[in-house]
């Protein structure tokens, strides 16, 4: 009997090692997403603005920078996670602005966000050479968005994708609202390269400084 226990003890202990080997812990990468915009005939030219449009991320250790880039211009998110500041730099032809948040100003810009709760299917398919499972998020207010995540890749800062930070790995595919529009990102590649700390600083000129509120417009 002490020996079965043995060898079951050997063959969990091999199998939890297995796992932990598979999963990879993302404290360092360039996660690239394409953009797709899926719109009626009513908005065509808003979605041929966006056309093409792509989606950068930068992670280093409690750092995070999203870059998106289209044809409008970019914009470009970067977290602090030991901070929790947040900037965000908009580039619009001769517009440029930057927008520091607090930690409660970014979680008020998501507050839409908060609370949502993850169902899993049986769905499975491979995006970028990773195996990703389904889940289907539901908001508070009721509506839903379809997401595939891989358990293989656990992100350590996941303040850069608010709407999924409460999934188990990193979503691959993903649906989200831009305006009146639904978009799906998908990752195209994973860069797991050293990625420069310059890529965090900020700009010292050049850009309009704006608090949260002022962005706002004064609005409540």
């Amino acid at each position: 009997m002490k020996k079965i226990y043995i060898v079951f003890i050997a063959v969990f202990l091999l199998v939890v090692s297995f796992e932990m080997q598979a999963q990879r812990r993302l404290t360092e990468a360039t996660i690239s997403y394409d953009i797709v915009i899926n719109t009626s005939n009513k908005t065509p030219q808003a979605a041929d603005l966006l056309d093409g449009a792509t989606s950068v991320i930068y992670l280093k250790g409690a750092l995070s920078r999203s870059d998106m880039v289209s044809s409008l211009g970019t914009q470009a998110t970067i977290v602090d996670g030991k901070t929790g500041d947040v900037t965000v730099l908009k580039e619009y032809g001769d517009q440029k602005y930057m927008i520091r948040m607090t930690q409660e100003n970014w979680k008020e810009s998501n507050k839409k966000y908060e609370g949502i709760a993850f169902t899993y299917a049986e769905d499975y398919k491979t995006i970028a050479g990773y195996k990703c499972q389904k889940a289907i998020g539901k908001l508070t207010d009721g509506s839903t968005f379809n997401v595939y995540f891989t358990k293989d890749l656990v992100p350590v800062n996941k303040d850069f994708q608010y709407l999924n930070k409460n999934l188990p790995g990193l979503a691959m595919q993903y649906e989200a609202t831009l305006g009146s529009m639904l978009v799906t990102y998908t990752v195209s590649s994973i860069n797991f390269n050293p990625v420069q700390q310059a890529k965090f600083d900020l700009p010292k000129s050049g850009f309009r400084i704006m608090t949260y509120e002022e962005s706002k417009g004064g609005r409540n």
